[in-house]
């Protein structure tokens, strides 16, 4: 079987076939990628065809300092933030983003009714703080809670240093952990009552 450095040369000559190899080679990786992180197959399924057809149209500025799976990650993020940007409002984010065991991650027992009703108005300010946020704090939190990226596959895919990945995440996880707080804060004072 061909190398992948043969096929993006070929792909670079013209060769649609050694594109197409490419392709079946990472389609199936980058729609498990983009299902972990939007939790919309057909959506996912969208971006990851509009992703491939951008690399081939764009095949030679693939400069291969990076793996081609990480170029067409980047592309397919970069494809996704702009049909969310456009069709939602900029700060919008899909409910269906965010896994249901975050919820038993931060310590919420989903078997009695209070806790079902705590869990339901901590995921609101949740979503209401994610929406908030700036873009680039909300791409590093998704790609790395929901998604389960290593910091340094986030730089490659948002194009920054490892250190600005790391500030971008405590930032984000800063103002999540703030949330908890004040929804803690808010359950011992209604128990005080």
């Amino acid at each position: 079987m061909n190398s992948e450095k043969t096929l993006i040369k070929l792909s670079k000559e013209g060769n649609k076939n050694a594109f197409e190899v490419l392709v079946i080679k990472h389609q199936d990786k980058l729609m498990g990628s983009l299902n972990k992180l939007f939790k919309n197959p057909t959506f996912s399924e969208d971006i990851a065809q509009e992703a491939f057809i951008k690399a081939y149209i764009n095949i030679d500025g693939f400069k291969e300092d990076s793996a081609f799976f990480t170029w067409l990650y980047r592309i397919a993020v970069n494809t996704a933030k702009n049909h969310l940007s456009s069709k939602y409002n900029k700060n919008e984010i899909v409910e269906s983003e965010i896994d249901e065991n975050i919820l038993t991650q931060i310590g919420i027992d989903s078997t009695s009714p209070e806790s079902i009703f705590e869990a339901s108005s901590l995921r609101d300010r949740l979503f209401q703080c994610l929406n908030d946020m700036p873009e680039e704090i909300k791409s590093a939190i998704t790609l790395r809670e929901f998604n389960g990226l290593n910091y340094e596959e986030i730089a490659k895919i948002c194009n920054c240093p490892v250190g600005t990945v790391r500030s971008r995440i405590f930032r984000g996880r800063k103002l999540l952990d703030e949330i908890q707080t004040s929804m803690n804060n808010e359950a011992k004072s209604n128990n005080g009552r």
